[in-house]
This record gives structure tokens, C-alpha cells and sequence, in this order.
């Protein structure tokens, strides 16, 4: 019997991600070992600094992408908002899974809720005090809701989802900003109390979906694809990545992006519509976009709405964010 070594962090959440793919990959080839080997990467291990300030190039992936490369692991599952757009010599993407829900959630601390039960539609992000502290350590979600409320203290948080439900209420925080589908998949979708509509905040690219990768010389590459790949989903992360690449962003830059892919259309493989943000860290100043086309040419749907935010003056935001 044939063995799958499958690599992923050892955060919950990560090992729940590689569980899911190792199911799905046993359930369509039982003639397949497949088993999940931990790999600690340098964002899982340097807890106490934000993100921005250690860089953002392959900070969730490199360590799985040497053992790729190595032969100690046949496939890397990646959380796909984590991977740099460009894929190391020898390595591809094979597969981007089914999209949970792409939305990012408030969660607020306990004592915002004044005794009412969690969940989604508890509170609404106005009943958020004036000048509240709300944890974040992502750029994209601080300029979005700088943007929304710029009159809240938006302070650095790390540390998986239990760490930070932990620190809203140690260190007196109003609230976080986390990914609706890393809630589902941890089955702490309960402790939400909205969910942000996508005129008020973006997700990162990629958001709820999973991003498998591999050698490209590996001999079950075509097995592996068919288990796991979503077309739909591989259509629009595609466009995604492809406005990413162009504005030469990163995880770590306030860029956030969704596409949407529909059936049907004159093309018959149905249609991408893609919307973007670029803002400023402070939310002060933003370029937003939106085109939709037809699905058969999904990258040349994310460069030319890149190109278009660029004219429009999101290179000029951020080259100011990354001038030293």
C-alpha cells in the first residue's frame, strides 16, 4: 500500500485542515497510507512580535515547503490566505479546496454582551464603546475597520483562536477579528457576534479556503487533484492570488480581495466577479474595485482590476506602507 505523508502545523486548527484532507484523500483512494506529519514553522514559533515586523514571505509555509522538497512529506496543506504567490521551483499548488464561509467575524468579549448569549447577531458593530480596544494582527482587518471606526484602539493579538478569546478578556479588550470559517472548522462558531458584510471589510485573499501542495513530479499528483480540488473555489482564489501577485502584496499589506464564481454566461464556463480593497493602515485613505468576466481566464480577471487600482492610486498607499 502506497503511503501519503501529509505536512502541516501543529496548531488545532491546522491539524483539523490536514484531518479533513486525509479523510478525503482515504475515501477516494483506500488503496492509500495516508498519515500527517507536524512541521513548526516560523510564524507558529515567534509569538511575540507582529507579523508585520518579522515579514510575511513564506512565514506559515517555507518549513513545509523544504519538506516538499526534501521528500520528508508528500503534501503541504496550507490555509490558502497564507501562501506567497509565488511557488518555489519544483513545488505547485494542486488543489484549493471547497470554500467554507469567506467572511470575517467580530468576536467580542464576554462582558460586551452584558449577559446576552453569543452567536451571530448578538451585536451589532455600533454597540462596539467608543474608543474600545480590538485586537487584531492583521493590516488588511486594521485599515478595514479604521475605515468603519476610526475612532477605536486597535492593538496587536497573536496566538491561535483559543489564545486570543483568552487575551480579550486578560488583557480587557472589546473584541477580535477572526475568519468564519476557522471558527466552523474548530466548531467555536458560537462565540461570533457578527459577521461584517463585504461592502464593510474584505476577507484576506484566499480566506476559507485550504491550499494543497506538491512536488510536481509526484507519481499520485492526478489522484491527489481529483480527491481535493474545487473548481469553483480554484477559479476564484486563482483571481485572487493573480490581483495579489500584481500589486506585489503579501499576508502582511492592508490588500483584501473576494471573487464569486456563477454558472452559466455566454463563455459556458460561467462567470468571475472579483471585488478589491487597498487602504491605508489607519483606514484614512482606500481604492476599491470591482469587475466581473467570463470564468475560462481567471488570472487576466485579477491583473487588469490590480492594474486598474494601481491608476487609481493604491500603488502610491502602498509604497507609502512599505517606505521604511
Amino acid at each position: 500500500m502506497d503511503l501519503i505523508r501529509i505536512g502541516s502545523r501543529g496548531s488545532r486548527l491546522a491539524l483539523v485542515q490536514a484531518e479533513w484532507v486525509r479523510d478525503r484523500v482515504a475515501k477516494g483512494h483506500p488503496d492509500l497510507r495516508v498519515e500527517i506529519e507536524i512541521i513548526n514553522t516560523k510564524g507558529d514559533k515567534i509569538l511575540d512580535a507582529p507579523l508585520a515586523k518579522i515579514g510575511d514571505k513564506g512565514l506559515f509555509t517555507k518549513e513545509l515547503e523544504t519538506a516538499l522538497l526534501d521528500g520528508r512529506i508528500d503534501v503541504a496543506v496550507h490555509s490558502a490566505k497564507d501562501m506567497p504567490t509565488a511557488v518555489p521551483d519544483g513545488l505547485e499548488i494542486i488543489a484549493f479546496t471547497e470554500r467554507e464561509d469567506v467572511r470575517d467575524v467580530f468576536v467580542p468579549n464576554p462582558a460586551l454582551l452584558g449577559g446576552r448569549s453569543p452567536g451571530l447577531g448578538s451585536l451589532a458593530l455600533d454597540e462596539v464603546p467608543q474608543g474600545a480596544r480590538v485586537g487584531t494582527s492583521s493590516l488588511r482587518r486594521r485599515s478595514q475597520i479604521l475605515a468603519l471606526r476610526p475612532d477605536l484602539d486597535v492593538v496587536d493579538i497573536r496566538g491561535n483562536v483559543e489564545t486570543r478569546l483568552r487575551k480579550l478578556v486578560d488583557e480587557e479588550m472589546a473584541g477580535t477579528i477572526l475568519a468564519a470559517a476557522g471558527l466552523s472548522r474548530l466548531g467555536r462558531s458560537e462565540v461570533s457576534g457578527f459577521a461584517f458584510a463585504f461592502d464593510e471589510m474584505l476577507p484576506a485573499v484566499g480566506q476559507g479556503a485550504l491550499a494543497i501542495e506538491a512536488r510536481d513530479d509526484h507519481p499520485r499528483l492526478t489522484d491527489l487533484k481529483a480527491a481535493l480540488d474545487h473548481l469553483p473555489t480554484a477559479l476564484a482564489v486563482t483571481a485572487e492570488r493573480a490581483l495579489l501577485g500584481t500589486l506585489e502584496g503579501g499576508c502582511q499589506v492592508p490588500i483584501a480581495a473576494h471573487a464569486l464564481w456563477e454558472a452559466g454566461g455566454e463563455s459556458g464556463t460561467g462567470t468571475l466577479a472579483l471585488a478589491a480593497y487597498v487602504g491605508s493602515l489607519d483606514g484614512a485613505r482606500c481604492v476599491r474595485g470591482a469587475r466581473a468576466r467570463p470564468a475560462d481566464d481567471p488570472r487576466e480577471l485579477g491583473t487588469s482590476l490590480a492594474a486598474e487600482l494601481l491608476e487609481r492610486g493604491a500603488g502610491e498607499i502602498l509604497d507609502e506602507i512599505r517606505t521604511p
